[in-house]
């Protein structure tokens, strides 16, 4: 993940990213570099529009179960330019909640600590 943060950080001020960059932008915050994952990094993203990468990440992740409570409302999706069908809405469960019993009061049995 440091290292696609560093790619996109550099993209930033150039869309020409290289291992300088990255490694400078990495070593800038102290973190450990490793060469070949910067090298591997540069090599799979070669040619392609890093706009267009996380266009089509967003429209994957929009797929992915996020877990949370089924009874809580789901959030708004962003809209997609993608062909998958949007996630249907859950119905929300409203759970009937016992009151809590009131605390009962404690008996004096005569122990004053401070008096």
């Amino acid at each position: 993940m440091k290292y696609i943060a560093a790619y996109l950080l550099a993209s930033l001020a150039n869309p020409k990213v290289t291992k300088n960059s990255i490694t400078n932008i990495l070593n800038s915050v102290g973190a450990n570099v490793d060469d070949e994952q910067v090298e591997q990094l540069l090599a799979e993203l070669k040619n392609k529009d890093i706009n267009e990468l996380i266009a089509s990440g967003r429209s994957k992740m929009a797929t992915v179960p996020t877990g949370g409570s089924r009874s809580a409302a789901p959030a708004a999706a962003a809209p997609t330019t993608s062909s998958a069908p949007a996630p249907t809405p859950v119905a929300v469960v409203e759970e009937k909640k016992e009151p809590e019993p009131e605390p009962e009061e404690e008996e004096d049995l005569g122990l004053d600590l401070f008096g």
